[in-house]
Parts: structure tokens; sequence; C-alpha cells
């Protein structure tokens, strides 16, 4: 990624503590929904040997909304035209679906609905990696671990929705 000229440093800053904002905002929210459900009808389900301890999801949800926010970040200011204004399309796009499935899998205890959900969530992942790897390959790499999470949290829903 080229150094932009420093007048273009205000511009920057405010738009990474947007994009910042924007994804703890979606944590937010959808920990707020999560919270509702985490401590009562959550342990009530049969789980899986390798479902993670309750306090491992928020350290790392909250670094995987961090290093999205910087990835949006790196490709908004690549300006690339519509190639970034896709991408970034793509980038809000799994961002909705990452709040809607909190809501369906906790807040309406959709189990089902939450694996189907979460199988387009983690096809948006997958093309917003590739999608930012195509304009800068940093941002693609930051998407990686997110897509690997997603990828786990995908094979766990499913083992629920059979176990319940």
């Amino acid at each position: 990624m080229e150094s932009l000229p420093a007048h273009h440093l205000p511009r920057d800053a405010v738009a990474l503590f947007v994009l910042v904002a924007l994804c703890l905002a979606v944590a937010a929210a959808g920990g707020a929904v999560t919270a509702t459900s985490v401590g009562t009808w959550y342990q009530t389900l049969a789980k899986p040997t390798f479902n993670p301890p309750d306090w491992l999801f928020g350290p790392v949800w909250t670094t995987i909304y961090l290093v999205m926010a910087f990835a949006a970040w790196r490709v908004w200011r690549m300006r690339t035209g519509e190639g970034a204004r896709r991408s970034l399309a793509v980038w809000a796009l799994q961002l909705a679906l990452n709040l809607a499935w909190s809501f369906i899998f906790f807040g309406a205890r959709m189990i089902g609905v939450a694996l189907a959900e979460i199988v387009l969530l983690l096809a948006a992942i997958l093309a917003t990696t590739v999608l930012f790897w195509r304009i800068d390959r940093v941002a693609g790499a930051l998407f990686v671990p997110y897509l690997a999470w997603v990828s786990f949290a995908t094979v766990l829903n499913a083992v629920l929705w059979r176990l319940n």
C-alpha cells in the first residue's frame, strides 16, 4: 500500500474511527442479544467436546471485529474505484450477516435457521477475503483468521443443531 499525502491523514483517521465504531457497534448489538441466552438457554444445550469455553468468545470476537475494521480501512484507502466500492459493499453485507446470526441463533433460538444463515455468512466472508486480497494482500490476509473462526463456528452450529 503506498503512502498518501499528509493532507489525507485527517480523513484517513476519521475513516478508521468510523469503521472501528461501526464494527464495535455491531459487536455490541450482537453481544447484547447473545447475553439474553448465553447464561440460560445456551447452557441447556447438548454441546460437543470441542465447544470452546464461554469466556473465549468475547476476546476472539473483539479481535476479529477490530481486524475486520482495519482490513476495510486498508481497502478504503486504496480508492481504486469500482473494485474498492464492490469489495466494501460485500464487506458490509458480511457484517450485516454476522449480526443477523446472533439474532437468529441467540435471540430467536433457531439453531437450524442459524446454520443456513452462517453458511451464507461464510460465503460472504470468503468473497470479502478474495476481493480484499485482489486490492490489498494485507487486507485479504487479515480476513483469513475470521474465515477460519467462522468455518469452525459453522461446524459447531451444525453439531449443535444435530445434538439438539
